[in-house]
């Protein structure tokens, strides 16, 4: 993303310093009686430009996400002496959950971080019914002395955590949870307000670029705990696995497009590689 970003502006400082060896001033001029600005204009510096979102009377959960199902992401920060009592404590608090049929609540995905913020653990949680499935889960649980007795001992063993309630982007492949041995990368976006209808409409394309070797795994947007931000999940074999399709996409005539698209959508982004816990449903 950065090498398009350095190769476009390369080309607007040849376009401006490089007319025949004229000052820069002149140049910029001369281009204003010349086809360069029509080049410019209607190319990518058009991309880097934010459009101005017209009014909605919808929500943009609504209009970005067909399904009443929440999910949950928690992101807990471990002590590095309590790694191994930690997951422990999770997956015991896993079974107990899963133990209650009645809270139709399930653990989708857990993993600990390879790459990026290391001694960190997240897990993805999904209720199918909405917040009043939310609702009467919390309740149930805050009534439950063992699990309130594996909350407060998981406390001695964290650092920090966070809690994010997310939907999914209604154009992203259903969540297949993965048998065998695979590393999970989660791309982390936070966006300018007023730019999450953008980007959905920019992704419900560029998502057909990156669906060689199944590795789409879920893509959400927050709604409750940081906002505007934007989770894209893949799954692949090894980290050479990753670079050969990620490259792949690079090679498609098209992807770069959308690239240029979403860049000026982005204030901070994030990359951590993951692997799954021993419990985790999808391996």
């Amino acid at each position: 993303m950065a090498a398009v970003l350095r190769r476009e502006f390369r080309l607007v400082a040849n376009a401006l310093g490089g007319n025949g060896g004229l000052p820069l001033h002149v140049a910029a001029r001369s281009l204003t009686r010349s086809s360069v600005r029509c080049d410019i204009s209607e190319g990518w510096l058009k991309k880097l430009l934010v459009r101005k979102i017209e009014p909605t009377k919808e929500s943009h959960s609504r209009m970005l996400s067909d399904k009443d199902i929440i999910y949950a992401l928690h992101t807990q920060n471990i002590r590095p002496d309590s790694i191994d009592k930690y997951l422990a404590n999770y997956e015991e608090n896993v079974n107990l959950i899963h133990s209650k049929s009645e809270l139709n609540c399930e653990l989708m995905a857990s993993w600990t971080v390879e790459v990026g913020d290391l001694d960190q653990a997240l897990h993805l949680w999904q209720y199918k019914g909405g917040y009043e499935h939310v609702d009467y889960t919390q309740k149930v649980l805050s009534e439950d002395e063992d699990y309130q007795r594996l909350l407060k001992e998981r406390g001695n063993y964290l650092r920090s955590r966070h809690l994010q309630y997310l939907l999914a982007f209604s154009y992203w492949p259903p969540l297949e949870k993965r048998n065998g041995s695979n590393k999970y990368e989660i791309r982390s976006y936070t966006l300018k307000p007023g730019t999450m209808i953008e980007w959905g409409n920019n992704w419900a394309k560029a998502i057909n670029y990156r669906r060689n070797n199944n590795e789409p795994f879920a893509g959400y947007f927050s709604q409750i705990g940081r906002l505007y931000n934007v989770h894209h999940i893949w799954c692949y074999k090894n980290l050479k696995s990753r670079q050969e399709t990620r490259e792949s996409a690079w090679r498609q005539p098209g992807w770069d497009e959308y690239v240029a698209y979403t860049v000026p959508l982005i204030r901070k982004m994030q990359s951590r590689i993951l692997s799954p816990t021993s419990f985790s449903p999808t391996k």
